[in-house]
Formats: C-alpha cells, structure tokens, sequence
C-alpha cells in the first residue's frame, strides 16, 4: 500500500472567509452571518450548508452569508469574536461560548436517523491492536485538533478510563475528523479519534474501503452537534429561525436541503443536554462550563 498517495489528507486547505465586525446588535437590515465549524473541509462544508443559508435568506427576506474556515483554531476565533450570529458547531464550542459569550442552543443535528453521537477510537482490521493498552506506544491522529469534542476530547477521555495517560502514546491532529480516520487506514497512524458516524460518511466511504476499519471503542451517546444564536439575537428572529430551521423536517424542499447538508433531520435542543459534555470537559481540561 502506497502511503505516499494520502500524505496530501493531513495537509491544510486555505480557504479562509473574511468576517464583518460583529457589532453590538443586529439590525433589522444587516446581513445574518451563519457560521459552519470546518468538521469536514472548508470547500465541502460551504457546499453542503448553502441551502441551508439560502432558505434561511428566503424564509427571512435578509441576506445571510455562510462563513466557514480552514481549520478548527480559525472557526474558533470568530465565535470568541463574536462573529457569527448563528453558529453551528461542536458541543465544546457550545459550553464554552455558552458561558463566555452568551450563546444559546436551539437546535441540534440528526444524522442517520439519530440525534446523538459519540466519540470513539478507530482502527483496521488488521492492526493487531486488541484493547486500548495495546495503543501504549502507538500513534493516534485526532481529527480537528484539542477543540473538536467527538474526535479527540472525547476519545482522550475513553483512553484516560481504560488506563492510558497523556503522554503514553504519541498524538497527531489531522485537520478534520474524516481525514483522521483515513491517516489511519492508510497507516499513517495506528489508530483515529473521531465521532462514531464518521466511517458511515459518504465522503469517506468513496475513499477508503471502511470494511477493512472497526471500532477499537466508543463512549457513550451524548446530545448532537449544536446549533446556538448570539446572545444579542432578538427572541422574534430567534424564534423565527428555529422554526425555519424545525419546517426543513415537513417538506419535500426541506428534506433534500437537508439531504444536501448530510442530515436526516434536525431537532430541538436545550442547554442541560450538554452537562454530560460539560463532565467530559472538566475531567480532561479541568474547565468548568
């Protein structure tokens, strides 16, 4: 197997959005500034969440822009600018912007059919890897980087519980989570971080032969990715959205734009869904949110 043919997945895409200011309110005329964390790369996640965006320009008869970013860090840095007036990203975003700058959930993914999600420890088949000790020594690719909640929180927390401490293997950030998963098919690595729908991605699936991959372990199933609202948002405007957003699920039109962001669905959220995430959080960054 040539390893050389996939050294271009843990390459960094630039594709980078210029951001207005943020402002100290929204205005009834200003453009609505959607952002989309990079969970898979820029040019692909632009893609999929345009319509989305449009239906939401549509429905309120205002522009909304679709902001997205190269990496992880770069996304990071518009919500803690307060960049985006609705944000999708993931659960560690969320509690963290939560507390610090006041966004709010209203919504969350549903994704084959489920509205929940997990982070896990993938492998080949063929590894020789038999338990989460036998990752001692071995070298791990996360995908997204120490932010991304499903692909290396998580996971670090299911390696600290079975016995592995930082340190007793050798990490490695892929610049999203599909990319990780496929560092470690192609034996860059010998095991990936990442969400436990990642091998069922069509993007991954047209790469790699996933058969040959398996799930070394996985936690247990936590609320999924959030969609939150800037904290100055009018209830109106709030409201409106999230029941533009909810209308997706009742239509033809709707289901295929949904279709076209890789969802199944997308349901109703509250904060106390992400505690279990919050527990998560504080036991490996000892970060209370």
């Amino acid at each position: 197997m040539n390893k050389l043919l996939f050294k271009f997945l843990l390459l960094p895409l630039i594709v980078i959005s210029t951001l207005p200011d943020s402002g100290t309110a929204l205005a009834e005329d200003d453009p609505l500034i959607m952002g989309v964390f990079p969970r898979r790369n820029a040019v692909m996640t632009h893609k999929i969440f345009k319509p989305i965006a449009d239906q939401l320009s549509r429905k309120l008869n205002r522009k909304v822009v679709l902001v997205t970013t190269k990496d992880f860090k770069t996304f990071w840095e518009g919500v803690s600018e307060q960049k985006y007036d609705l944000v999708h990203y993931n659960q560690y975003h969320y509690i963290k912007s939560h507390k610090n700058y006041g966004y709010r959930v209203i919504l969350k993914n549903e994704e084959f059919g489920k509205s929940t999600l997990t982070g896990s420890i993938t492998i080949r088949k063929d590894s020789g890897i038999n338990n989460i000790l036998d990752l001692k020594g071995k070298r791990i690719a996360f995908g997204g980087g120490p932010a991304a909640m499903m692909s290396y929180i998580l996971p670090s927390y299911l390696l600290r519980k079975a016995g592995l401490e930082k340190g007793d293997y050798t990490e490695a950030f892929a610049k999203n989570p599909p990319n990780a998963v496929m560092s470690a098919y192609y034996q860059q690595y010998d095991a990936a971080g990442a969400g436990d729908v990642v091998l069922k991605l069509g993007m991954v699936r047209k790469q790699i032969n996933t058969d040959e991959m398996t799930y070394l372990i996985k936690g247990e199933q936590m609320a999924h990715l959030p969609w939150a609202v800037k904290q100055n948002m009018s209830p109106e405007l709030e409201s409106n959205i999230q029941q533009i957003l909810l209308d997706l699920n009742n239509s033809d039109v709707g289901k295929n734009i949904l279709k076209s962001a890789k969802l199944t669905g997308i349901r109703l959220a509250t904060d106390d869904e992400y505690d279990p995430h919050r527990e998560v959080v504080n036991f490996i960054y000892n970060e209370r949110y």
